[in-house]
């Protein structure tokens, strides 16, 4: 699935990874870098390159945070949300074709079975499990995005 993706948004320049950031940035407008690291499962530094890129490109904003000047918020750029909706219906695409002749309750066993694999593998890490593993197969929510604080 990663692979049809990644043929397919290449065309549009992002990679999966830059999508998966803007697709929780809108989800959670105006987040702390190091809260969005912590939903994404991925280190404050690697996210910070691609912040830097998406920036660059016009994707992104940092704005300092009223309350506290040392703090950094992220913001989608105006020319970001129509790209979302595209990306966001490719990626329906992409999970639709494969998941094709699979029943309703099979998909929800299997997306289920994912987020216990990803449960378990994390409590085997000591809490610093593999990124993105249900995210990238759909719309699953890990457990993560739903304890971090947006705040």
């Amino acid at each position: 699935m990663r692979q049809r993706f990644d043929e397919r948004a290449r065309d549009l320049g992002l990679t999966r990874a830059q999508w998966r950031v803007l697709r929780h940035l809108r989800q959670y407008e105006g987040i702390k870098q190091r809260s969005l690291a912590e939903i994404l499962e991925v280190e404050t530094v690697t996210l910070g390159r691609h912040i830097d890129r998406l920036e660059d490109a016009g994707w992104v904003e940092r704005r300092r945070d009223p309350a506290d000047r040392r703090v950094w918020r992220l913001h989608l750029a105006g020319k970001s949300r129509p790209m979302i909706d595209t990306l966001t219906d490719l990626s329906s695409e992409v999970r639709e074709f494969a998941l094709t002749g699979f029943s309703k309750v099979d998909r929800d066993r299997l997306v289920e079975s994912l987020l216990a694999m990803k449960d378990n593998l994390t409590t085997m890490n000591g809490g610093a499990g593999p990124a993105g593993l249900a995210d990238d197969f759909g719309n699953a929510t890990s457990s993560k995005a739903k304890k971090a604080n947006v705040g």
